[in-house]
């Protein structure tokens, strides 16, 4: 295994940036890129203040951050998730959401994109549908579906 990760109940536990187990699993994942010039990658997340979960079995991996996003949108962003056979997707999601309200009580929505070009899914998101999810439109510059969902007042 990677570093040291902060086990908590449910399904995940709490990794980091730059973990070389979470970085295993990022890479099968549809919207990891290579770098061109070939340098190896160290860190996925992103840029912004982030939260990586990841299943003790080491089979399911999510990542959230808040940052600046350049499509305008605000919340907190489900920047990866890739279930290889942890559970449930829709389960594993909701589980990550109460991580991501715990970070973040601040916010009061959750967005992600999806690449419906990228995803065998006859109803691509369908995972996030079953979770509560909502469609609410599609980027401009490369036409990902977004998907969200609000906090329960």
């Amino acid at each position: 295994m990677g570093q040291l990760r902060l086990g908590l109940e449910g399904h995940w536990t709490v990794s980091r940036d730059g973990d070389r187990d979470c970085l295993e699993i990022f890479e099968r994942h549809y919207s990891a890129k290579r770098y061109a010039d070939g340098r190896v990658r160290k860190l996925f997340c992103g840029p912004g203040s982030k939260l990586v979960l990841v299943t003790p079995d080491l089979k399911a991996l999510f990542v959230w951050r808040v940052f600046k996003d350049d499509s305008g949108q605000k919340g907190i962003n489900c920047a990866v998730f890739r279930n290889e056979g942890a559970g449930l997707s829709s389960s594993l999601i909701l589980e990550a959401e109460q991580f991501a309200w715990a970070k973040w009580p601040q916010e009061t929505r959750l967005y992600t994109y999806v690449n419906s070009r990228k995803i065998r899914s006859k109803n691509p998101g369908y995972c996030f549908k079953r979770a509560g999810w909502t469609p609410c439109g599609v980027t401009k510059w490369n036409k990902l579906d977004i998907l969200e969902k609000y906090a329960v007042s």
